[in-house]
């Protein structure tokens, strides 16, 4: 009977770290930052339909939505937070505090299609002080922006060359296909890195200075560090061909 009490004990403190997760990746904004991705995937697919073959263009549509389908990102993100991050709680009581919030509404906001179509040429120069612009330099440091950034931006690159490589099998071998791609994501992670001070002055402006601090202190708590740690390995995953995820995890 012992045995079975602590064996019941075990299964429902598992069950109940299992729903922290889902709580975890809810309040974070995953759910409403996938939907965001997938409104770009169709403008990013849309730029290719008067310039490509009708045959290729369809191939790139099919290929694109196959790869990133809404349900299997979300699972893929999920499983890998659930894999990566030890303990969910400090980063699910963060994010479902007041602070942590206004964090999620500033990101979701920011990723919107609107948004990224208004300042598809670089963001206007953001004013501040010297005391936010230190909180900003000090964020930058402990956020993965860049690497989250780019993962995303080279998953919406890359479905033309998906495409090409389905129609022309063997155009390049996986070596060349690998060197090409983190040639592309160290690119695109500098040109990220170069702005991303203002880049963030910019996206959490709503904040408090106050309110900003907070934030800082939980992304260099070492609880904030596993959290951004966790969400850019689930980018990955969600992102990038499961394979390749699987070869740098």
């Amino acid at each position: 009977m012992r045995v079975l009490l602590v064996g019941m004990s075990l299964l429902f403190s598992l069950c109940a770290q299992a729903d922290e997760y889902l709580e975890l990746y809810q309040a974070a904004g995953w759910p409403q930052q996938r939907a965001n991705f997938t409104i770009a995937l169709e403008a990013t697919q849309l730029r290719y339909r008067d310039t490509l073959p009708p045959a290729l263009y369809q191939t790139l549509v099919d290929s694109s939505n196959q790869r990133f389908a809404p349900q299997a990102m979300e699972d893929s993100a999920l499983q890998a937070l659930r894999s990566q991050l030890g303990n969910p709680q400090p980063a699910l009581t963060f994010f479902q505090g007041e602070v942590g919030r206004k964090v999620v509404t500033d990101e979701i906001h920011a990723s919107q299609g609107a948004q990224l179509t208004q300042y598809n040429q670089g963001l206007p120069r953001s004013e501040a002080g010297a005391e936010r612009r230190e909180l900003i330099k000090q964020l930058a440091n402990a956020l993965p922006a860049s690497e989250i950034g780019a993962e995303v931006g080279l998953a919406l690159a890359s479905i033309a060359a998906d495409s090409l490589s389905e129609m022309l099998p063997g155009v390049l071998g996986p070596e060349q296909t690998q060197a090409v791609i983190e040639t592309q994501r160290q690119n695109l992670q500098q040109r990220i890195s170069s702005d991303q001070e203002n880049t963030l002055l910019y996206i959490y402006r709503d904040l408090s200075d106050a309110q900003l601090k907070q934030f800082v202190s939980f992304a260099q708590s070492p609880e904030g560090q596993d959290y951004y740690r966790a969400a850019s390995a689930a980018v990955r995953a969600a992102m990038g061909p499961k394979d390749a995820v699987a070869s740098r995890q």
